[in-house]
Protein backbone atom coordinates (compact mmCIF):
# COMPACT_ATOMS: atom_id res chain seq x y z
CA UNK A 1 0.00 0.00 0.00
CA UNK A 2 1.27 3.60 -1.13
CA UNK A 3 1.84 6.08 1.68
CA UNK A 4 1.06 9.90 1.42
CA UNK A 5 1.77 12.02 4.25
CA UNK A 6 -0.53 14.97 4.35
CA UNK A 7 0.63 18.52 6.46
CA UNK A 8 -2.78 19.84 7.44
CA UNK A 9 -3.34 23.30 7.56
CA UNK A 10 -6.56 24.76 9.08
CA UNK A 11 -10.38 24.29 7.07
CA UNK A 12 -11.68 21.40 6.47
CA UNK A 13 -9.70 20.92 2.92
CA UNK A 14 -7.13 18.32 4.54
CA UNK A 15 -10.31 16.29 5.35
CA UNK A 16 -11.74 15.79 1.85
CA UNK A 17 -8.02 15.25 0.87
CA UNK A 18 -7.43 12.64 3.34
CA UNK A 19 -10.62 10.87 2.95
CA UNK A 20 -9.76 10.76 -0.68
CA UNK A 21 -6.85 9.50 -0.39
CA UNK A 22 -7.96 6.48 2.05
CA UNK A 23 -10.43 5.74 -0.83
CA UNK A 24 -7.97 5.61 -3.44
CA UNK A 25 -6.42 3.20 -1.05
CA UNK A 26 -3.43 5.09 0.42
CA UNK A 27 -2.13 4.90 3.74
CA UNK A 28 -2.40 8.03 5.26
CA UNK A 29 0.28 10.00 7.72
CA UNK A 30 -1.25 12.96 9.05
CA UNK A 31 0.69 15.79 10.66
CA UNK A 32 -1.46 18.89 12.13
CA UNK A 33 0.37 21.76 11.81
CA UNK A 34 -1.71 23.88 13.80
CA UNK A 35 -3.53 23.94 16.83
CA UNK A 36 -6.73 24.50 15.28
CA UNK A 37 -6.30 21.92 12.62
CA UNK A 38 -9.20 19.68 11.97
CA UNK A 39 -8.68 16.44 14.04
CA UNK A 40 -11.34 14.77 12.05
CA UNK A 41 -8.95 14.07 9.70
CA UNK A 42 -7.42 11.05 12.59
CA UNK A 43 -10.69 8.81 10.65
CA UNK A 44 -8.70 8.38 7.46
CA UNK A 45 -5.36 8.09 8.23
CA UNK A 46 -3.24 5.15 9.24
CA UNK A 47 -1.72 7.58 12.26
CA UNK A 48 -2.20 11.57 13.13
CA UNK A 49 0.32 13.53 14.94
CA UNK A 50 0.17 17.50 15.92
CA UNK A 51 3.73 18.93 15.62
CA UNK A 52 3.86 22.61 15.28
CA UNK A 53 4.40 24.30 11.17
CA UNK A 54 7.48 25.91 12.77
CA UNK A 55 9.17 22.72 14.14
CA UNK A 56 10.92 21.45 10.36
CA UNK A 57 13.00 19.36 11.88
CA UNK A 58 9.79 16.90 13.88
CA UNK A 59 7.76 17.36 10.64
CA UNK A 60 10.76 15.85 8.99
CA UNK A 61 11.97 13.23 11.34
CA UNK A 62 8.06 12.05 11.55
CA UNK A 63 7.86 11.64 7.91
CA UNK A 64 11.28 9.36 7.58
CA UNK A 65 10.58 6.95 10.97
CA UNK A 66 7.30 6.60 8.77
CA UNK A 67 8.74 5.93 5.40
CA UNK A 68 6.84 8.35 4.09
CA UNK A 69 8.25 9.75 0.36
CA UNK A 70 5.40 11.78 -0.85
CA UNK A 71 3.17 14.58 0.78
CA UNK A 72 0.25 17.18 0.54
CA UNK A 73 0.76 20.00 1.93
CA UNK A 74 -3.06 21.47 2.41
CA UNK A 75 -4.81 23.69 4.11
CA UNK A 76 -4.64 27.29 5.59
CA UNK A 77 -1.50 28.57 6.87
CA UNK A 78 -1.18 32.29 7.32
CA UNK A 79 1.92 33.60 6.92
CA UNK A 80 1.26 36.28 10.35
CA UNK A 81 2.52 33.34 12.65
CA UNK A 82 6.38 34.00 11.43
CA UNK A 83 5.51 37.57 13.15
CA UNK A 84 3.29 37.76 15.58
CA UNK A 85 4.91 35.27 17.80
CA UNK A 86 2.53 32.43 18.09
CA UNK A 87 4.72 29.85 16.96
CA UNK A 88 8.63 29.57 18.20
CA UNK A 89 10.80 28.28 15.43
CA UNK A 90 13.50 25.41 15.38
CA UNK A 91 16.74 26.05 14.48
CA UNK A 92 16.35 24.63 11.25
CA UNK A 93 13.44 26.31 10.49
CA UNK A 94 15.17 29.35 11.62
CA UNK A 95 17.94 29.36 9.35
CA UNK A 96 15.52 27.98 6.48
CA UNK A 97 13.34 31.73 7.15
CA UNK A 98 16.88 33.54 7.52
CA UNK A 99 17.94 32.34 4.51
CA UNK A 100 15.58 33.68 2.46
CA UNK A 101 15.73 36.41 0.09
CA UNK A 102 12.09 37.92 1.02
CA UNK A 103 9.00 36.31 2.62
CA UNK A 104 6.66 35.87 0.06
CA UNK A 105 4.22 33.29 0.28
CA UNK A 106 5.83 31.61 -3.12
CA UNK A 107 9.40 31.82 -1.56
CA UNK A 108 8.51 30.52 1.30
CA UNK A 109 6.59 27.44 0.54
CA UNK A 110 9.27 26.84 -2.56
CA UNK A 111 11.65 26.77 0.59
CA UNK A 112 9.75 23.96 2.29
CA UNK A 113 9.32 21.86 -0.77
CA UNK A 114 13.41 22.34 -1.12
CA UNK A 115 13.74 21.02 2.10
CA UNK A 116 11.36 18.09 1.54
CA UNK A 117 13.32 16.95 -1.33
CA UNK A 118 16.11 16.94 0.39
CA UNK A 119 14.90 14.39 2.83
CA UNK A 120 13.73 12.13 0.22
CA UNK A 121 10.20 13.31 0.16
CA UNK A 122 8.05 14.43 -3.01
CA UNK A 123 5.52 16.79 -2.83
CA UNK A 124 2.63 15.98 -4.86
CA UNK A 125 0.09 18.36 -6.33
CA UNK A 126 -2.93 19.08 -3.96
CA UNK A 127 -5.23 18.98 -6.01
CA UNK A 128 -4.61 15.65 -7.17
CA UNK A 129 -6.78 13.96 -5.12
CA UNK A 130 -9.71 16.34 -4.62
CA UNK A 131 -10.16 17.83 -8.62
CA UNK A 132 -13.80 16.93 -8.26
CA UNK A 133 -14.24 19.59 -5.68
CA UNK A 134 -12.96 22.46 -8.50
CA UNK A 135 -16.44 23.76 -10.24
CA UNK A 136 -17.02 23.99 -14.01
CA UNK A 137 -17.85 27.91 -15.47
CA UNK A 138 -20.88 29.14 -14.45
CA UNK A 139 -23.43 30.31 -11.90
CA UNK A 140 -23.54 28.04 -8.47
CA UNK A 141 -25.94 29.16 -6.39
CA UNK A 142 -30.43 29.93 -7.80
CA UNK A 143 -29.47 33.78 -7.86
CA UNK A 144 -27.62 35.20 -10.83
CA UNK A 145 -25.44 38.15 -10.16
CA UNK A 146 -26.92 41.58 -11.63
CA UNK A 147 -25.13 43.43 -13.91
CA UNK A 148 -23.58 45.72 -12.07
CA UNK A 149 -22.36 42.74 -9.93
CA UNK A 150 -21.33 41.09 -12.89
CA UNK A 151 -18.84 44.03 -13.72
CA UNK A 152 -17.83 44.22 -10.40
CA UNK A 153 -17.19 40.64 -10.72
CA UNK A 154 -14.93 41.01 -13.85
CA UNK A 155 -13.31 43.74 -12.39
CA UNK A 156 -12.23 42.27 -9.62
CA UNK A 157 -11.12 39.38 -11.30
CA UNK A 158 -8.33 41.28 -13.50
CA UNK A 159 -7.15 42.94 -9.99
CA UNK A 160 -6.82 39.60 -8.65
CA UNK A 161 -5.15 37.58 -11.40
CA UNK A 162 -2.55 41.40 -10.90
CA UNK A 163 -2.06 40.83 -7.38
CA UNK A 164 -1.52 37.45 -7.48
CA UNK A 165 1.16 37.79 -10.32
CA UNK A 166 3.09 39.69 -7.53
CA UNK A 167 2.24 36.93 -5.16
CA UNK A 168 0.66 39.24 -2.40
CA UNK A 169 -3.14 37.91 -2.02
CA UNK A 170 -5.39 36.09 -4.22
CA UNK A 171 -7.83 38.11 -3.25
CA UNK A 172 -9.95 41.24 -3.21
CA UNK A 173 -13.04 43.24 -2.38
CA UNK A 174 -14.88 45.60 -4.72
CA UNK A 175 -17.72 48.03 -5.54
CA UNK A 176 -18.96 49.85 -8.45
CA UNK A 177 -15.43 49.03 -10.31
CA UNK A 178 -13.80 50.88 -7.60
CA UNK A 179 -11.27 48.64 -4.88
CA UNK A 180 -12.13 48.24 -1.20
CA UNK A 181 -9.84 45.44 -0.32
CA UNK A 182 -6.74 43.75 -1.36
CA UNK A 183 -5.45 40.59 0.23
CA UNK A 184 -2.06 40.49 1.60
CA UNK A 185 -0.59 38.92 4.88
CA UNK A 186 -3.80 39.57 7.50
CA UNK A 187 -5.92 36.10 4.67
CA UNK A 188 -9.08 36.26 2.88
CA UNK A 189 -11.18 36.48 5.97
CA UNK A 190 -9.79 39.83 7.56
CA UNK A 191 -9.92 41.50 3.86
CA UNK A 192 -13.49 40.93 3.10
CA UNK A 193 -14.50 41.83 6.74
CA UNK A 194 -12.35 45.42 5.67
CA UNK A 195 -13.41 45.55 2.18
CA UNK A 196 -17.34 44.85 3.74
CA UNK A 197 -16.80 47.74 6.03
CA UNK A 198 -15.61 50.72 4.30
CA UNK A 199 -18.26 49.41 0.86
CA UNK A 200 -21.52 49.80 3.09
CA UNK A 201 -23.13 47.10 1.63
CA UNK A 202 -23.04 45.48 -1.94
CA UNK A 203 -19.41 44.74 -2.17
CA UNK A 204 -18.29 41.86 -4.99
CA UNK A 205 -15.79 39.57 -3.60
CA UNK A 206 -12.74 37.94 -6.35
CA UNK A 207 -10.69 35.14 -5.54
CA UNK A 208 -8.50 33.64 -8.06
CA UNK A 209 -4.97 31.16 -8.38
CA UNK A 210 -1.98 32.94 -9.22
CA UNK A 211 -1.10 33.35 -12.94
CA UNK A 212 1.95 31.11 -12.01
CA UNK A 213 -0.38 29.21 -9.31
CA UNK A 214 2.13 26.09 -8.60
CA UNK A 215 -0.61 23.25 -7.51
CA UNK A 216 1.70 21.51 -4.84
CA UNK A 217 0.23 24.97 -2.28
CA UNK A 218 -1.99 27.43 -1.97
CA UNK A 219 -4.49 26.52 -4.40
CA UNK A 220 -7.31 29.34 -3.37
CA UNK A 221 -10.07 27.69 -1.70
CA UNK A 222 -13.40 28.86 -0.33
CA UNK A 223 -16.02 27.39 1.58
CA UNK A 224 -18.87 27.95 3.99
CA UNK A 225 -16.85 30.12 6.07
CA UNK A 226 -16.41 32.42 3.10
CA UNK A 227 -19.98 33.08 2.57
CA UNK A 228 -20.52 33.31 6.26
CA UNK A 229 -18.04 36.11 6.65
CA UNK A 230 -19.30 37.76 3.06
CA UNK A 231 -23.05 37.59 4.36
CA UNK A 232 -21.85 39.52 7.99
CA UNK A 233 -19.62 42.01 6.14
CA UNK A 234 -22.69 42.96 3.84
CA UNK A 235 -20.85 41.59 0.06
CA UNK A 236 -23.45 40.14 -2.17
CA UNK A 237 -21.47 38.29 -4.70
CA UNK A 238 -18.42 36.19 -5.17
CA UNK A 239 -16.31 35.37 -8.11
CA UNK A 240 -14.26 32.35 -8.60
CA UNK A 241 -12.09 31.20 -11.02
CA UNK A 242 -13.62 28.60 -12.71
CA UNK A 243 -11.21 24.55 -12.70
CA UNK A 244 -8.80 26.33 -10.12
CA UNK A 245 -10.51 27.26 -7.24
CA UNK A 246 -11.74 24.30 -4.54
CA UNK A 247 -14.99 24.72 -3.09
CA UNK A 248 -15.40 22.75 0.18
CA UNK A 249 -18.61 21.86 2.02
CA UNK A 250 -20.10 22.79 -1.28
CA UNK A 251 -23.73 21.60 -0.51
CA UNK A 252 -23.79 23.75 2.93
CA UNK A 253 -22.06 26.76 1.40
CA UNK A 254 -24.07 27.26 -1.65
CA UNK A 255 -27.53 26.11 0.69
CA UNK A 256 -26.16 29.14 2.69
CA UNK A 257 -25.26 31.89 0.34
CA UNK A 258 -28.68 31.04 -1.67
CA UNK A 259 -30.68 32.12 2.24
CA UNK A 260 -28.44 35.28 2.20
CA UNK A 261 -29.08 35.86 -0.98
CA UNK A 262 -25.30 35.75 -2.20
CA UNK A 263 -24.73 34.87 -5.74
CA UNK A 264 -21.49 32.67 -6.32
CA UNK A 265 -20.12 32.51 -10.01
CA UNK A 266 -17.11 30.16 -11.49
CA UNK A 267 -15.54 32.42 -14.02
Amino acid sequence: MEKLGILAGAGKLPVECARAAAKLGYEVYAVGLLANSDTQIAQFAKDYQFISVAQLEAILKYLKINQVQKVTMIGKVTKELLFNGAVQPDARMLQLIMSLPDRKDDTIMMAFVRELAKAGIQTFDQTALIRKLMPRRGTITKREPTEQERQDMEFGFRIAKELGRFDIGQTVVVKNRAVMALEAIEGTDACIERGGRLAYGGAVVAKVSKPQQDNRFDVPTVGYHTIEQMAQFGATALAIEAGKTLLVEREQMISFADAKGISIVAM
